[in-house]
């Protein structure tokens, strides 16, 4: 399987969305900047309104060593859902899923991430049905075994009680996870999300630690990680701990493009420049992997 859980150094990347709204054939240079920036992994967010030439971009990735990531930030239909009450939703899901699997597939991406269990932005404020879980989790097994025979990795990603009802705290990922029981699930932490649902970073990163696969690296305002609330010399004491040496990669939106940003719910300005913020944010985030090797 392509995106071994463990290497020998940690490995950093970056989102699309900190460079380009959409991903399109011609971004190709923004793989060159990440490169030049000294990364090794590349997340691109894709979905029914991102239409881009799969071989081109991964051919180019493979030519400057960079691994892929992909995960749905883009057009995604709501019925599409997991988790959705209606059988026919699920199976609509499943299906939808598959696809972008095809696409990760194809650009030779080690890993599908992102609340692929749900859908970001419905959340249903009740008490959850006592079949929720097991019949997102039937999902997820069937996704997970698909995606394995495609060489994918499938790393779930717990969101803020803002953004979904289903999974919100590491616990709730990990008992998922062990209810679709297949060994191509995997966890993707992300430092802003899970902000809102703990109370130790210590705890959460111990408790998905069997499972960790990436970080989405970001301060508690989704800017550049240091001087907010986010303990990394916590966060990275614990991944040393645990003999973490996967991928961790910033995240946000650039606010300098009209009003990308604003149209995804930022409405302050923490990313105008894709390049500084990379640049600055990398160098905080080695800095404290040395200091936790000392």
């Amino acid at each position: 399987m392509r995106g071994d859980l463990f290497s020998s150094h940690m490995r950093y990347g970056a989102h699309s969305y900190i460079f380009t709204e959409r991903w399109s054939d011609d971004q190709l240079h923004v793989l060159d900047l990440v490169k030049e920036l000294g990364l090794s992994m590349f997340e691109i967010s894709v979905g029914d309104d991102v239409p881009f030439d799969r071989r081109r971009t991964g051919e180019h990735a493979a030519s400057l060593g960079l691994d892929l990531f992909i995960g749905p930030g883009g057009a995604w239909p709501l019925e599409c859902d997991l988790s959705a009450d209606e059988p026919e939703n699920r199976a609509r899901g499943l299906d939808w899923h598959k696809r972008q699997v095809d696409t990760a597939a194809e650009l030779g991406a080690v890993a599908y991430a992102g609340a692929l269990y749900a859908h970001p932005g419905v959340v249903k404020r009740r008490r959850p049905p006592a079949d929720e879980y097991p019949r997102t989790a039937e999902g997820l097994h069937a996704l997970a075994e698909y995606a394995a025979s495609r060489e994918v990795v499938i790393a779930l990603e717990p969101m803020s009680h803002f953004r979904t009802h289903m999974v919100n705290t590491p616990g709730q990922v990990m008992r998922l996870i062990d209810l679709a029981d297949h060994e191509n699930l995997r966890v993707l932490f992300d430092t802003y999300h899970i902000v809102t649902e703990i109370r130790s970073y210590e705890s959460a990163l111990r408790t998905v630690a069997p499972r960790l696969y990436a970080l989405h690296a970001c301060e508690n305002d989704r800017g550049s990680p240091g001087g907010g609330l986010v303990p990394w010399e916590e966060i990275f004491s614990v991944l040393r701990e645990i003999g973490f040496a996967g991928y961790i990669g910033l995240e946000s939106y650039n606010s300098s493009i009209d009003d990308f940003a604003i149209q995804r719910g930022m409405f302050h300005n923490v990313c105008p420049d894709g390049r500084a913020f990379t640049e600055r944010g990398i160098a905080f985030l080695k800095r404290m992997e040395a200091k936790a090797q000392k």
